[in-house]
Formats: structure tokens, sequence, C-alpha cells
């Protein structure tokens, strides 16, 4: 399989509303032990919900849209995007609205406003600049699997550099774009899910805190945002830079974070250089790293 067949199939994948799929799963699994003991009709209730409105919803009007435009299901041209945006809005709201309705679980609850905020957000943005949706769709559930799991919640982050690299590749996206989508992404959500949870007087428990979720976000984004600038600021001796500037990062979270931190921004690294080792000459960060 070339390049360009793995760039398509992991760009398939991580399709927004084809990988709320798997990790909307995880997190309904995880949001239905109670006590020690697995709620089957719990689970079953916040998959269907989640499912529906964050997944099926969504996806149906992409590829409607996709087939009136007569483009591809990317909808690469940017001004054709809005319809699609404003029906996930929608779509994720509804399904906010009916987590309140039948009281549901919190998290999901607010983590169903949060994709319809963030969708909001990705439509402001897209009135002017294209960025990725799919790195936001991706950024969203793994900060809602960090919110959730901690440490293994941010394994998932390794889906970031791959998507930077499959999106550019492609030609769906530039640098900024693909990794511009991620960023705003992870921020939000953790960031909001703090604010909602407030102002709505929705608690939820055993959360990861807001401090120890930003370092998990930061060991995931920190290589692929250094990259971007590296690969757009021409300087010197970039390759000694970014082994430098490497270095220092990793001895800032070995000083000042947990061991656990520590190892996710590590494993991103690695995961970042591998990529673009396979990914050949042509991938720009390519003259950055070799």
């Amino acid at each position: 399989m070339n390049r360009l067949k793995i760039a398509k199939s992991i760009s398939t994948i991580t399709n927004p509303p084809i990988i709320t799929i798997p990790l909307f799963l995880i997190i309904c699994a995880v949001l239905s032990f109670e006590n020690g003991s697995f709620d089957v009709s719990k689970f079953i209730v916040l998959e269907l919900i989640s499912l529906v409105f964050s997944s099926l919803l969504p996806l149906a009007i992409i590829l409607f849209w996709a087939k009136k435009l007569n483009t591809d299901r990317d909808i690469s041209n940017r001004s054709d995007r809005y319809m699609p945006l404003i029906v996930g809005i929608v779509s994720y709201f509804i399904g906010f609205l009916i987590c309140i309705f039948l009281n549901l679980d919190n998290f999901l609850t607010l983590l169903l406003l949060c994709y319809s905020v963030n969708t909001g957000v990705v439509l402001l943005f897209t009135t002017q600049w294209k960025i990725s949706v799919h790195t936001t769709g991706l950024s969203g559930p793994v900060a809602a699997l960090i919110l959730l799991l901690g440490p293994v919640g941010s394994l998932f982050g390794i889906l970031y550099p791959m998507v930077i690299w499959s999106r550019v590749l492609l030609k769906k996206h530039t640098l900024s774009q693909a990794i511009c989508g991620g960023v705003q992404g992870f921020f939000l959500t953790v960031l909001e899910m703090y604010l909602f949870m407030g102002l709505l007087n929705k608690p939820i428990y055993g959360m990861v805190s807001l401090e120890m979720s930003i370092l998990f976000i930061l060991a995931i984004i920190l290589t692929p945002v250094l990259l971007g600038i590296l690969s757009y600021v021409k300087v010197s001796h970039s390759k000694r830079v970014f082994y430098i500037a490497e270095l220092v990062l990793l001895l800032g979270f070995i000083s000042f974070t947990p061991i656990e931190v520590t190892a996710i921004f590590a494993l991103i690294s690695t995961a970042s250089i591998l990529i673009t080792s396979l990914a050949g000459k042509d991938f720009i960060w390519n003259e950055v790293i070799f």
C-alpha cells in the first residue's frame, strides 16, 4: 500500500462523524461504570444518543450535501461547508437538549454542548479560512477521553500527527490549517467542559483536573506545533534548532510535570518523527527533522 492510499485510509477513518463512533463508544462505556458495575441500560441510552446526534445525522448531511453539490465527501470547497456545519451545530444541540430533558449523564450532556459550540467556532473560522474539521473532530473526543481517563485517554493523541500528515499529503489543508484545527479543539473542549459544568450546575465527579488536562494537551500538541513553526519560519540550522527545542521541552516536562505527562510527550514526539521518516522527502516536516 503506497503513502497516498494510507493517507486516504487515515483521512476516511478520522472523518469526524466516523471517528466519533469508536471514541464515543469508549466514552459511553466509561460513563456506564458505576460503583464497580456496568449499567447496560445506561450504556445503551447514552450510546444511542451519541450515535444519532454526533455521528449519523452529521454524516447523513455530509453525504447528502456532497451528492447535491457533486463534490467529494470532504466537501473541499470552503464555502460549501457552511450548511453541513450548521446542521452539525443543530444536531449536537438537539442531543444536548434531549440529555437535559431525560436527565442523562452530565458528562455526555456537556460534551454535546461543547460539540455544538466548537462547531460554531469552526463555522466562524470557515467564513475566512479553511481550518481542518478532521483535526478538530479528532481533538474533541480525545480531549473528552483525557478528562475521563487521563494518561490512557491521552494515548489517542497519537492520531493527531497522523491526521495532520494525511490531510496535508492529500492537499486538503495546509499544515497550519491542520495543526490549528486540533489545537483549538483540544483547548476549547476542556475549557468549555469546566465552564459549562459551573454555569449549568452540572457537576461531574472524578474528572481529571483542568490543570492536568492542559498538561496532557500540551504534551500532545507541542511537537507538531514546533514542527509547524519551523516549517514556515525559515531559520538557519532548523534541524539543530528543532532537536535542541525538543530536548529543552523534554527536560521541562521531566522537571515540572508528572511522569505520565512526560511519557505522552515522548510518545507523540517519537510518533511525529517516525511519521515524517515514513512520509518521505515531500512532506514539509522532513526538512526540519532530517
